[in-house]
């Protein structure tokens, strides 16, 4: 979760459609596949690092932000989860890149750097908004240079030099939804309104709907190279 969207959703990230429905599908991605150490960067408030802890058999966590005041240590289901501004010597099995390319200038050279660092073997899974036709002010509070198509993010996770595994969109099925609340959005919003985030707190009854919608969605979105609200990437360094 981004750092800027902390204070929306307090505690309640795990709970939250939007958040439940993402790690379930990064654990889908996951998969069966060792994954000891994970490495999150651009971590925000850590949520996929510390869920992983707690639902997984990952042993240990880092998470990378220069946005934290500063370094910090965590216990999350008994196992450390570590938060640091800048990157070490951090090896991992696993590194996770939810919705940060979409931050900076240059996507390829960012994962680029964390690609060479790692070891052969190595697991990589990348989330980014996908979309530009659903840029929003959304995209501007959060100071996004773009969205994806999945070939836009494939190209650049080739170009890092890494082996892409699967490629897929996800939340698809509440696409048509957002779609029109963002364009409703777009011919309400006044060009000197300051930009705000999308993200809120639903009541229970439409927080439950949203999330069954994106739960009957899982079995099959690996296979999804349509459309979605976001576009994953999971790729190996060879």
């Amino acid at each position: 979760m981004d750092l800027k969207e902390a204070t929306l959703l307090a505690d309640g990230a795990a709970d939250h459609w939007y958040y439940r429905a993402k790690f379930a599908a990064l654990r889908a991605l996951v998969g069966r596949s060792p994954a000891g150490r994970v490495l999150d960067i651009g971590a925000g408030t850590g949520f996929f690092a510390r869920q992983l802890l707690l639902h997984t058999d990952c042993v240990t966590a880092t998470c990378i932000d220069p946005g934290y005041p500063a370094d910090s240590d965590e216990i999350a289901g008994g196992k450390p989860l570590r938060f640091r501004r800048a990157p070490g010597t951090e090896q991992a099995d696993l590194v996770l890149l939810m919705d940060v390319l979409e931050h900076v200038p240059d996507d390829v050279a960012l994962l680029k750097s964390y690609a060479a660092a790692a070891a052969p073997g190595t697991r990589f899974i990348i989330s980014v908004p996908a979309f530009n036709w659903l840029w929003s002010e959304h995209d501007v509070f959060l100071e996004h240079y773009r969205r994806y198509t999945l070939g836009q993010i494939e190209a650049v996770v080739s170009a890092a030099g890494l082996r892409i595994e699967t490629g897929c969109y996800f939340y698809g099925a509440v696409l048509p939804l957002a779609a029109m609340q963002r364009l409703i959005g777009q011919l309400a919003r006044r060009n000197d309104a300051p930009a705000r985030s999308r993200m809120q707190v639903h009541g229970k009854l439409t927080n439950k709907v949203l999330w069954l919608a994106c739960r009957l969605e899982l079995p099959w979105f690996r296979v999804n190279r349509i459309a979605g609200l976001t576009a994953f990437v999971s790729a190996v360094k060879s």
